[in-house]
């Protein structure tokens, strides 16, 4: 690789004092550390590691069991924030220490590594999956495989889902010899979820109902409720309305018997989002006030600022544009707060239609550009094939029609691939208004009689009248009797 040159009077050819001293500083106290023997190292780290913990509250509390994954919420405690610190000066007190006092160490370290990962998890830091890998390779059977699953969870929180992916398998290939069932089938819902998010439904598919009859063999209904949620998610998403709405309500009255408020705001939010692509706004509206009220309520940043994002959207349907996109800023804000990328790409998304639908095109496009670019880092193809097709009446709008084509083939290509039935109708639809204007008029009626069909096939009653209204235009300006 070719680096451009600097000249010379921009290279700073003349350190600091404050600089120079600061490096040399580093360097002898490196060497000054590496002189003393290992047995005296190991009672430095011993030393500090006793100095820190009084200093922030003493011994932290001894956690919870991590082998089954349990429901409990871990007490704060002020040694949390140099947790990380601690499980550090631990594991080197340990390279030194006497074959008797090792168990100690190795007791520490695992304490101290899982508090640093619950704290870096509660704020929405990624050092999270570093920390709970680190703990996963100092412990063995269902442990390691929960620790392992945590890790994954960080990854899909941030909607890194390929990696999650791989963790999670890496994680049932310990927990399985364990026997914990528990554990399993919780890893086996991971598993569907990232394939889900993967645009793999029939694995995902696969998945879910495997996690269902492990957790059901080991009698676990908080967790068959978590999984069912999530089994209806994908229902909606391949056009199954009807089994998914079903699926919701089992799942929310299991929510209910266990008091699992956490997850009743997840599936309310999302029977809103159902009610919504089935035209009944004011249920829609109300389900998502609903569900937002009790992710403020348990303190659930990230599904806030999906409630957000959705509520927005309605403002958008009901013609508040003001209200609608100082709600999408306000998920967007959030998403980046808690480092959910996917929810950044969706709402960027959100956004770019919402300037599209203002006039502002050149926006649109920067907008779409970088929700594009972050679905493709996370090898989300549902989303990215959404994007592009959205994109595509974006070119269209700006007159670059090749490029328009270009972009939509190419997202129906990815909605089929991933079974996204809806966004198929959708942007054949689109699809259709862009080959009238190409004045491919047969063409164009057989992808809207496809893409109609679709959308009243998923009972989709809004997006179809905001689609008859587009079509009707591009017709009349072309000068072709209207599709039926």
């Amino acid at each position: 690789m070719r680096y451009k040159s600097i000249p010379m009077e921009a290279r700073g050819t003349t350190p600091s004092g404050e600089t120079a001293y600061l490096f040399r500083h580093a360097l002898l106290r490196k060497g000054a550390y590496e002189l003393q023997p290992p047995s005296d190292r190991s009672r430095l780290h011993e030393l500090a590691f006793h100095l820190i913990e009084q200093a922030f509250g003493g011994r932290a509390p001894e956690l919870a069991p991590l082998d089954p994954p349990n429901t409990e919420t871990t007490q704060p405690h002020p040694s949390d924030t140099v947790a990380a610190e601690l499980a550090e000066h631990a594991r080197l007190a340990l390279e030194g220490s006497a074959p008797d006092g090792g168990d100690h160490w190795v007791t520490r370290r695992r304490q101290y590594l899982r508090r640093a990962a619950e704290y870096a998890q509660r704020l929405y830091q990624p050092e999270a999956s570093r920390h709970w890998e680190q703990l996963a390779s100092v412990t063995e059977g269902a442990v390691r495989g929960e620790a392992l699953r945590r890790a994954g969870s960080v990854h899909d929180d941030r909607g890194e889902s390929g990696r999650a992916y791989a963790l999670y398998e890496l994680a049932l290939s310990e927990q399985r010899p364990s026997g914990n069932k528990r554990g399993e089938g919780a890893i086996l819902q991971s598993i569907a979820g990232a394939l889900s998010r993967l645009g793999r439904m029939q694995e995902a598919e696969a998945a879910y109902e495997q996690a269902l009859a492990v957790l059901r063999s080991a009698g676990q209904d908080r967790l068959e409720g978590a999984t069912l949620s999530n089994l209806a998610s994908l229902h909606h998403h391949l056009g199954r309305l009807e089994k998914a709405r079903q699926t919701y309500e089992l799942a929310l009255t299991m929510h209910r018997r266990s008091g699992n408020r956490r997850a009743e705001g997840i599936v309310l939010g999302n029977l809103a989002l159902l009610d919504q692509q089935t035209g009944r706004l004011e249920e829609s509206e109300h389900g998502h006030t609903r569900a937002l009220t009790i992710h403020l309520e348990v303190g659930n940043r990230r599904f806030e600022g999906m409630a957000l994002a959705n509520l927005a959207i309605l403002q958008l349907y009901a013609g508040r544009l003001e209200s609608a996109e100082a709600g999408y800023q306000q998920a967007l804000a959030i998403a980046r707060e808690v480092g959910d990328r996917y929810l950044e790409g969706t709402t960027l998304g959100n956004l770019a239609g919402l300037y599209c639908d203002t006039g502002r095109t050149m926006p649109a496009e920067r907008a779409y550009a970088s929700a594009l670019e972050l679905f493709r880092e996370l090898g989300n193809l549902r989303s990215e094939g959404v994007t592009l097709g959205n994109m595509a009446m974006v070119y269209l709008n700006l007159g670059r029609l090749e490029l328009a084509e270009h972009a939509m083939t190419r997202a129906l290509e990815l909605h089929r691939r991933v079974g996204n039935r809806r966004f198929e109708g959708i942007h054949l639809c689109d699809y259709a208004t862009l080959l009238v204007r190409l004045g491919r008029q047969e063409e164009a009626r057989g992808a809207w009689q496809r893409g109609a069909s679709r959308l009243r096939e998923m009972n989709d009653q809004a997006d179809l009248e905001v689609k008859l209204l587009a079509m009707g235009n591009a017709c009349d300006e072309a000068g072709v009797p209207p599709f039926e």
